[in-house]
């Protein structure tokens, strides 16, 4: 399909327009970094009973939460922990989602571990993970990896910078919702990670289509004449398309985190 155009500032809560400016490599790494910076200021700040509350991911309170996201960067550290979590994660739930298994299993492993004790882990860990995601060479990104209906196979490259990317930061949204503490959001950061899931999504439904995302980390994007008219909040926009809330029409179409 053609790529969408978007269009400049729209209005005060609308950010300038970054056509054009496709996230490549380096750019996934410097917005895993800024992740990681922005998740655990976060958690430093939360209270014993912010620890125990429920998020939008059915079963996990914050600390569940917090511990798969420790357990998720130990996992793309090194390929040895990759291989253990996969195995044991196969063994714990024989007839789940692989993804299922090794999440069980992260959060399993550190249900008895303090909040001072996942923070200290996920401080050491994700900046390794982000390292050495950031050293995968180009042919190791190019691999084809399975992903299943809708998108088929893609390339390594698409995991290791987008999905684990966006995985920190939709939790991140999760743990302010469950906390009620208030979302840093930024055109430059938070903009460019969802003008890449707009790109996904636009990709998936392959209709025409007017998007307008607002909020600080919003825009506006067009695809052809006569399509689907849709205004809704940027983060809720990605809450929609996680599945975590509910959408009609072409916000029916998922696209993964």
């Amino acid at each position: 399909m053609n790529r969408p155009t978007r269009s400049g500032r729209v209005g005060a809560n609308l950010p300038a327009a970054r056509t054009g400016e496709t996230m490549e490599h380096d750019d996934w790494t410097r917005a895993a970094q800024e992740e990681c910076r922005r998740l655990l200021i976060l958690l430093d700040e939360l209270t014993p009973e912010e620890w125990r509350a429920p998020t939008d991911c059915e079963g996990w309170d914050v600390h569940a939460m917090v511990a798969h996201l420790a357990g998720a960067a130990q996992w793309a550290a090194t390929l040895r922990e990759m291989r253990r979590q996969m195995r044991a994660g196969k063994h714990l739930l024989p007839d789940a989602d692989s993804v299922d298994g090794m999440n069980e299993v992260q959060v399993r492993e550190r249900a008895e571990r303090t909040p001072t004790e996942l923070v200290a882990e996920l401080a050491e860990a994700a900046p390794r993970a982000v390292r050495a995601r950031a050293r995968l060479p180009r042919v190791v990104r190019a691999l084809p990896v399975p992903f299943g209906p809708p998108l088929g196979t893609k390339p390594l490259g698409y995991l290791m910078d987008r999905i684990l990317t966006r995985d920190v930061w939709l939790h991140r949204v999760d743990l302010c919702r469950a906390t009620d503490r208030p979302l840093e959001l930024t055109a430059g950061h938070d903009g460019r990670i969802i003008a890449d899931v707009v790109d996904e999504w636009a990709a998936l439904h392959d209709q025409p289509y007017a998007l307008t995302l607002t909020g600080p980390a919003g825009g506006r994007w067009q695809h052809g004449d006569g399509g689907e008219a849709i205004e809704v909040d940027a983060v809720e926009f990605c809450r929609i398309l996680s599945g975590r809330a509910p959408g009609t029409g072409l916000l029916t179409t998922r696209v993964n985190f």
